[in-house]
């Protein structure tokens, strides 16, 4: 593989093992596209931190976990982390499920999420028009706020963010 390609690729490290995946269908990137614009206008309006959007690596341990979440977001007193990619743990982090990324998403990722205490984790289920937002306590994941079909869910993180799901999903 040349370098072009290799610098374009969705390869991540998990758990010590390299695995690449197929580039996310049409629905999937609306939904990131949906949810990303509803955080940055948040953001922009309140100077909160900053939004990414994959790919792009957060590296949480060299050569062991090595993720691409959907989105991430980063509060301005963490910072840097910021370098050539993440290194750390981001504020928050969002996958969009898919039928074929629901074990990874939800049981392997939210795993690794978990270990390194990432303070919040989004839960995306466009088949299901839902939304979950985790957060850390005692070391684990719980439900903080949750909508499926119609509600808003808030961000623990981002502070003020709150997302109605009909946005999301039209």
């Amino acid at each position: 593989m040349d370098t072009i390609e290799r610098d374009l690729d969705l390869t991540e490290i998990i758990n010590g093992e390299e695995i690449m995946g197929p580039s996310p269908f049409r629905r999937h990137q609306d939904v990131v596209t949906e949810i990303a614009k509803k955080i940055l206008f948040h953001l922009e309006k309140h100077n909160l931190g900053k939004l990414y959007i994959s790919p792009l690596d957060v590296i949480f341990e060299e050569g062991i976990n090595r993720l691409q979440p959907d989105l991430l977001f980063i509060r301005k007193e963490n910072m840097s982390i910021i370098q050539d990619w993440i290194r750390g743990v981001p504020d928050m982090v969002c996958e969009i499920i898919s039928p074929g990324s629901y074990e990874k998403d939800t049981e392997i990722k939210k795993a690794i999420y978990e270990r390194y205490r990432v303070p919040e984790y989004w839960i995306v289920m466009p088949e299901l028009q839902t939304i979950q937002i985790l957060t850390i306590e005692d070391n684990k994941y719980r439900l903080y706020s949750s909508a499926a079909l119609e509600g808003v869910v808030t961000s623990k993180v981002i502070e003020g963010l709150a997302v109605n799901v009909r946005d999301i999903f039209g």
